[in-house]
């Protein structure tokens, strides 16, 4: 299996995204990689880390995501690998939920995550973005 961090999805990534997709509600898990130093595009200069301009994005995020209809579930520094191998670890784990995938694509085009975005690209490094749904674990109780 070949491991490969990106900031934005390829096109068939978004062609997928793009269509109808499961009902209710999916949970994104984010597994983030941050540049050392935060680089704009604008090429302005920052005493930023990757870390801290993820930050601002992150909060923003948090705030809008509620907006949405959604939240963030998690967060979390990854601290070691317990299975499996991996080249390089990534930095911190997060989950957002959203009520669906329409919702997703609608704060993504939003104004304000179109502001926010900025402080995205500045710090990240690459990450992977899984979607997923949530299952009956009393089903698998049962089983």
């Amino acid at each position: 299996m070949e491991v490969k961090n990106s900031v934005y999805p390829n096109e068939a990534q978004m062609q997928g995204f793009m269509q109808p997709g499961p009902d209710g509600p999916i949970y994104m898990v984010n597994l983030l990689k941050y540049k050392d130093v935060a680089e704009y595009e604008d090429g302005r200069k920052t005493g930023l880390t990757g870390r801290q301009a993820y930050e601002i994005y992150a909060g923003a995020v948090a705030e809008l995501l509620v907006e949405f209809g959604g939240g963030v579930v998690f967060g979390g520094e990854v601290s070691r690998l317990m299975l499996g191998e991996v080249e390089d670890l990534w930095d911190e784990v997060a989950i957002a939920m959203y009520p669906s995938r329409k919702a997703m694509l609608e704060m993504m085009m939003s104004p304000t995550m179109q502001e926010i975005g900025q402080h995205r690209a500045a710090g990240l490094a690459g990450q992977l973005n899984i979607e997923t749904t949530a299952i009956d674990m009393g089903a698998l109780k049962k089983a």
